[in-house]
C-alpha cells in the first residue's frame, strides 16, 4: 500500500515583545559634558533642541594622599604650643586612610582578590606595600568591626524570631602542622526580616556549636536535616522546620531509579512554589500567606504525606526513592508547618544564598592563614552580605563604619547595623585643600 502524503500546514504568528529599553545610567554619577557642533558657521541659526547620548566612562583607581597639617601657635609671653588633635583615626599608627582600608576588604571579602593580588595592584601605581603590612591591616580592621559583629550576633540570636541555618568548609592553615591545613567550618545564621546575616566560624561541625551560639534564641528555626539542629526539635520556645527544596532534591536524583514515583512527588511540590510564588507577586503580608498556605497548600500537604506513608513499605530501603522517601517521611512534620507561620519560607534557600560567596572565595585565595583569620573572615562576610542584603554599597558601608567607629559611644553600636544605617557622603575627587576648624 502506498503511504498517504501528510498533509503540510504553515502556521504563523506574530510575536508581540516590548523591549523594556536600555536602563539608565544612574544621576548620582558625574557627568562630564562634551558639545559637538555641527560644521560650518551656525550664527544665522536658531537652537531648537539638542540630542543627547550617555556613556559609560572610567579612569583608573586614582590614589592620593591625604596631608594633615597642624599649625602650631605660641601666646606672647606665655608658655606651651596650641596645636588642633588629630582626627581619630581607623588605625591611628598606619598609613592607610579608611578609604584604602575599605577597598582591601571589600577587595577581598566581595570581590574575592587575595591580597597578594591586590598587592600587586598597588605596585603598579607605585606604591610599594608588603605582603605582611597588608595582612595587619586587615587583621586591625577587623579588631575594630568586631564590636559592629558583636552587636549584628546580639540582633540575629536574640531579638530574631525567624531564622534559617547553615553551614559550610572553609580550608584553615594549621599552625601545629606546617604545610597542613585544617577543615574548619561557617555556620550561618540568617535573619530574613531584618536581612542580616551571621557567619559563625568554629573548628568543626560539632552539634554544640548551634547549641551554644543559639542558646538564648526563641522562635522558629528553619534548617536542613543535619542532625546538629534535632537538639532545637524538642527545646522550649523554639519551632524547628524543615527545607522543602532539601527534600525535593532527595527526589530529584531519584528520577532516573523509579521516574513514576519521583515525577509525583516532584509534581505536587511544584503547586506548592506555584502557591508561594503567586504569593510573592501579590506581596502578600505574613497574615495572608497563612490563610493562604493553610487553604490550598494544607490540603496538598495532607494529601502527601499520606502518599509518602502509603508508598514507604514498598520501596527498597537502600534504593535512590526508598531513601528519598524515607528522608522526607522522618521530617514531613517539620517540612510542612511552615504553611501555619507566615513570617517562615518554604525553603532554606535564602541563607544557601549566602553561602556562595564563601565558596567563590574558596577557589581564590583557597584557605584562612589561621584560624584567628578564619574569625576575622566570619566578621567581614557578616558585614557585606548584611549590607547587600540591605541594599547598602558595600564599600560605602565598610568605609563608614572605619570612619565612625573610633568616635563612636559603645552603648550607640547598634545605630550602625545595615537597617538602622545612614551612610556618609563619599569624595569623588581628591581634595585640593581643606581647612577645619
Amino acid at each position: 500500500e502506498a503511504e498517504t502524503e501528510p498533509q503540510k500546514e504553515t502556521i504563523t504568528y506574530e510575536r508581540k515583545k516590548k523591549h523594556p529599553g536600555r536602563k539608565p545610567l544612574p544621576d548620582e554619577l558625574p557627568r562630564k559634558e562634551i558639545v559637538i557642533e555641527p560644521v560650518g558657521k551656525t550664527d544665522d541659526m536658531i537652537r531648537i533642541g539638542e540630542e543627547v547620548t550617555e556613556k559609560l566612562a572610567q579612569v583608573p583607581a586614582q590614589l592620593f594622599v591625604l596631608r594633615y597639617v597642624r599649625p602650631q601657635y605660641v601666646r606672647k609671653g606665655q608658655d606651651g604650643v596650641t596645636i588642633a588633635p588629630m582626627p581619630e583615626q581607623a588605625l591611628p599608627k598606619s598609613i592607610a586612610d579608611a578609604s584604602v582600608l575599605a577597598s582591601i576588604l571589600v577587595g577581598k571579602y566581595l570581590d574575592h582578590l587575595p591580597l597578594n593580588r591586590q598587592r600587586a595592584i598597588y605596585t603598579r601605581h607605585g606604591i610599594d606595600i608588603a605582603e605582611s603590612t597588608i595582612g595587619n591591616w586587615v587583621d586591625q580592621s577587623a579588631r575594630l568591626l568586631e564590636v559592629v559583629y558583636d552587636a549584628l550576633a546580639h540582633s540575629v540570636t536574640r531579638i530574631s524570631g525567624y531564622l534559617q541555618g547553615d553551614e559550610s568548609t572553609i580550608q584553615v592553615l594549621d599552625e601545629s602542622k606546617k604545610g597542613k591545613s585544617h577543615r574548619g567550618f561557617m555556620w550561618l545564621y540568617l535573619d530574613p526580616k531584618d536581612k542580616l546575616v551571621l557567619f559563625d566560624y568554629q573548628r568543626t561541625r560539632q552539634h554544640h556549636h548551634p547549641r551554644e551560639r543559639l542558646k538564648d534564641f526563641r522562635g522558629i528555626i528553619q534548617s536542613d536535616g543535619y542532625k546538629a539542629y534535632d537538639y532545637f526539635d524538642n527545646k522550649e520556645g523554639i519551632i524547628h522546620l524543615h527545607c522543602m527544596a532539601h527534600a525535593r532534591r532527595k527526589f530529584f536524583d531519584a528520577q532516573s531509579n523509579d521516574p513514576p514515583l519521583a515525577a509525583h512527588f516532584l509534581t505536587e511540590v511544584q503547586k506548592l512554589y506555584q502557591i508561594e510564588a503567586d504569593l510573592k507577586e501579590q506581596k502578600a503580608d505574613y497574615d495572608m500567606r497563612k490563610l493562604v498556605r493553610e487553604t490550598e497548600a494544607g490540603p496538598i500537604l495532607q494529601r502527601l504525606g499520606n502518599w509518602l506513608k502509603a508508598e514507604y513499605p514498598k520501596a527498597l530501603p537502600k534504593s535512590p526513592i526508598g531513601k528519598a522517601i524515607e528522608y522526607s517521611l522522618k521530617r514531613w512534620d517539620n517540612l510542612s508547618q511552615y504553611i501555619h507561620h507566615g513570617i517562615a519560607e518554604m525553603d532554606n534557600n535564602l541563607v544557601e544564598n549566602q553561602v556562595r560567596p564563601l565558596a567563590l572565595g574558596r577557589k581564590n585565595y583557597l584557605f584562612a592563614g589561621s584560624h584567628r583569620a578564619a574569625k576575622n573572615a566570619a566578621i567581614f562576610y557578616s558585614l557585606i552580605a548584611s549590607a547587600k542584603l540591605n541594599g547598602l554599597n558595600p564599600y560605602h558601608y565598610i568605609y563608614t563604619l572605619l570612619r565612625r567607629l573610633p568616635t563612636q559611644p559603645i552603648n550607640r553600636v547598634h545605630e550602625l547595623l545595615p537597617y538602622n544605617f545612614q551612610p556618609e557622603e563619599l569624595d569623588t575627587e581628591p581634595p585640593a585643600k581643606i581647612s577645619i576648624s
